[in-house]
């Protein structure tokens, strides 16, 4: 698509959203000005300003809430700001750079958003629960304090579905997140508050949270970078701390992983060498060393190529849009399988949902959940509510048995991974769905190509990689008609998260280009 129309599609949402409509500047990118102010370049960028002097994190954070002043009110990606910490945080950043020479670490002055998921001390966080409206915690997340130690300066929180369950973003307390090229579209969830902001230059990084899709999904509807991390008997990135479980929990779901969030493929490789880290307890004998990429061309890559498929079908954009990256993978010189099949992807996504809602029942109250004992022990197990009830409330046999499934479909996936290096997929079936946040969820419903489809038909393909714990990139590649993005998906074997990321700088030359939010250049 050239970027004639994709401009004029900009200038529609900017008009809708009320931000000032961008022009074409000289060197082709959507721009007001013609340059990119700092606070709205890449996090690498930022830090490498940070660093050697060019600028400082007081001065970089006063931007960058100007730039809030202007953007978010109409996004309302951001929900607290705590700005008088966050100042204080970047003044103390700044005399420790100018008494020591040293940072901290690589995020060194970098002002950044996090997650109204993971508990922030000092700050209230409330995972979109009006039972948490006033919950401050007294002490961090574990990966928020990785944030912290590396130097990051923690600006404010980015809103969420009501305890993250939803695949769109609202909740009673902050109200809807808007799509950042359409506000009559969603965001995506759970992680549509985080995902529109770094989209929007609101904050160059974030980490959301993945159990089935809930960090990928906003991603793609909002055409930024993210990546679900790998999860086996224990994740690459803490977890404690995350909302839901409850507040003060110690474990979380046995399928949930953090991954970063950011507008480059660069920067996630800079977030994830902060996050991926043993937890406190682990961190005195344990290390995460992630392997580093055994290729160094793209045309070195065994792909795999699972372009459509019966059980999920994408629409006539997603499938040219597979095609056009079929092409440029080939024109790289690689080699691409696209018949050899992992697993088989209905049986997939039903682990899945068995093992989603086996994990969501651990913080049931007692009386609630022994209601729902007795429901299901009386369904057949044709009934339309049996999966769900009976899989919350399966016995700890069963559990063991889809435990031994899940062990399987990693043997088999593993056992793909022999043979191919990759396997890219779709992201979605479509680019961003209309927002259904005031429609009751049995009606809700997306259109493929004219037909009505299940309304979680969005996350089917980005949960192939969850079951077994692999890692999984959202790469944004090219757009609709009107301006909305589109992105794909690269699934990697276990731990091969830098493998991934290597791969989707390769192709970020190649793929059709990605529109960016009317509001990072407003």
């Amino acid at each position: 698509m050239s970027r004639r129309p994709l401009l004029a599609a900009s200038a529609a949402v900017a008009g809708s959203l009320g931000l000032p409509r961008p022009t074409a500047a000289a060197d082709g990118r959507t721009t007001t000005s013609g340059t990119r102010a700092l606070h709205l370049a890449p996090a690498h960028k930022q830090a490498a300003a940070l660093h050697n002097g060019r600028t400082s994190s007081r001065a970089l954070l006063d931007q960058l809430l100007e730039h809030h002043d202007r953007i978010n009110p109409a996004l309302n990606a951001v929900v607290t700001l705590d700005t008088d910490a966050a100042r204080a945080a970047a003044d103390e950043a700044d005399r420790y750079l100018a008494r020591t020479g040293r940072t901290l670490g690589p995020l060194h002055g970098l002002p950044m958003t996090v997650k109204d998921a993971l508990e922030t001390a000092g700050m209230r966080t409330t995972c979109g629960s009006t039972d948490l409206a006033d919950h401050v915690p007294d002490t961090d997340a574990d990966v928020v304090a990785l944030l912290r130690a590396a130097g990051a300066v923690i600006v404010g929180k980015t809103n969420v579905p009501t305890m993250c369950q939803d695949i769109q973003t609202s909740n009673p307390i902050f109200g809807k997140t808007n799509n950042p090229f359409d506000a009559e579209r969603t965001a995506g969830g759970s992680s549509g508050g985080p995902a529109a902001a770094v989209a929007t230059g609101l904050t160059s990084l974030e980490v959301g949270s993945d159990l089935a899709g809930s960090l990928r999904l906003p991603a793609a509807y909002c055409g930024v970078y993210a990546l679900r991390t790998s999860r086996g008997a224990s994740p690459v990135v803490p977890t404690r701390g995350h909302i839901p479980r409850p507040p003060g929990w110690l474990t979380s779901s046995d399928m949930l992983t953090l991954g970063p969030i950011a507008r480059t493929p660069a920067d996630l490789g800079l977030l994830l060498d902060v996050i991926a880290a043993p937890s406190p307890a682990d961190a005195p004998a344990w290390s995460i060393r992630l392997p580093e990429p055994a290729r160094h061309r793209l045309g070195q890559y065994r792909v795999g190529l699972w372009a459509d498929d019966d059980f999920c079908r994408v629409d006539g954009d997603m499938r040219t849009l597979m095609g056009r990256v079929a092409a440029a993978v080939r024109n790289a010189g690689a080699s691409i399988d696209d018949s050899a099949r992992p697993v088989d992807f209905a049986a997939s996504n039903d682990l899945l949902l068995r093992l989603m809602y086996a994990t969501s029942s651990a913080s049931a109250a007692d009386d609630a959940f022994a209601g729902e004992v007795a429901a299901a022990d009386a369904l057949a197990d044709d009934d339309p509510s049996a999966l769900y009830l009976k899989s919350r409330t399966m016995r700890h046999r069963n559990w063991a048995r889809a435990d031994e499934d899940r062990q399987k479909l990693r043997a088999a996936w593993a056992d793909y991974f022999t043979t191919h290096d990759i396997l890219i997929t779709p992201a979605t079936p479509t680019a961003a769905v209309p927002d259904q946040t005031s429609v009751a969820l049995p009606q809700r419903h997306i259109t493929v190509d004219g037909e009505k489809r299940s309304f979680f038909d969005q996350t089917s393909w980005l949960n192939l990689a969850v079951p077994a714990g692999l890692p999984s990139i959202v790469v944004p590649a090219g757009a609709t008609a009107d301006g909305l993005p589109l992105s794909v998906q690269i699934i990697g074997p276990y731990l091969s998260e830098r493998t991934l990321v290597h791969v989707a700088k390769l192709l970020a030359s190649l793929l059709p280009t990605a529109p960016e939010a009317p509001a990072l250049t407003a």
